[in-house]
């Protein structure tokens, strides 16, 4: 049995072919054979070409057991790398319509503060209007409240980003006075905004929602369209950065003034 296992790792050897990892469960039926000789500095030679001629790398007699208990880590690694990678994988289509996890629920200060906020914001914004309604600007826009939401209760999000706001504020409303110059009023203007916003948007990687209606607020409303390339600033930017005022005073109360 021993000179049959030599010529078998021999001729392995010779050949360059692998013994596959499912072998080495076989070799346990040996054991038995190998046990019942007595351990004389023969037998110990034996065992240790047999190591060798199969790959063991361990001289301690306990070479197979060794590669099997390899084999098991490499399995359990394997597996372990399987699930690492599932969490990747898409949630369920009906996850999307449940409402998120939060690590406890917000204080009254919490959701005091932002909707304060957001009124001072809608009040400062038309007292501006009456102001400015001789000059036919209107700062009371629905894309500025949508940018309210997004400062007062989401600021840590991407799109409260000062870079993401003003660069998309004032890339898509340019985009929608262009679309209006060359296209005129209509629904092939306002596609051709939309489609121009996004890809503006994900070029630059100034990802800010909001600013995405400015160009059908330009094409549909007739009052802007004197602005003309005025209206990147007036009342998109020029707003916004009132708001990340307001917003710079609501996370100090919200941080400082807890209740």
């Amino acid at each position: 049995m021993g000179m049959q296992l030599r010529a078998t790792c021999y001729q392995n050897h010779q050949n360059g072919s692998l013994i596959p990892p499912t072998l080495s469960t076989s070799l346990l039926s040996f054991s038995p054979a190998i046990s019942s000789l007595s351990k004389t500095h023969f037998v110990q030679n034996k065992v240790v070409v047999l190591e060798r001629c199969l790959g063991f790398n361990h001289n301690d007699g306990r070479g197979i057991i060794s590669n099997i208990g390899g084999i098991k880590g490499r399995r359990r690694r394997v597996e372990h790398a399987v699930v690492a990678s599932s969490s990747n994988v898409a949630a369920p289509f009906w996850d999307d319509w449940k409402p998120g996890k939060r690590p406890a629920a917000p204080s009254l200060s919490d959701v005091l503060w932002p909707s304060a906020g957001a009124f001072a914001a809608m009040a400062v914004l038309g007292k501006l209007d009456q102001a400015f309604a001789s000059k036919g600007i209107s700062m009371t826009i629905a894309p500025l409240g949508a940018v309210s939401a997004v400062l007062f209760a989401a600021p840590s999000s991407p799109a409260a980003r000062k870079y993401n706001m003003f660069m998309a504020q004032i890339g898509c409303a340019a985009i929608g006075v262009l679309a209006f110059s060359m296209f005129g009023p209509g629904w092939l203007a306002r596609s051709i905004a939309l489609a121009a916003s996004i890809a503006f948007m994900i070029y630059t990687g100034a990802t800010h929602p909001p600013a995405a209606s400015l160009p059908i607020v330009f094409i549909d409303g007739a009052k802007f369209h004197h602005l003309n390339f005025w209206y990147a600033l007036f009342p998109g930017a020029s707003g916004c950065f009132l708001l990340c005022l307001i917003q710079e005073m609501v996370l100090y109360l919200k941080n400082n003034f807890k209740f």
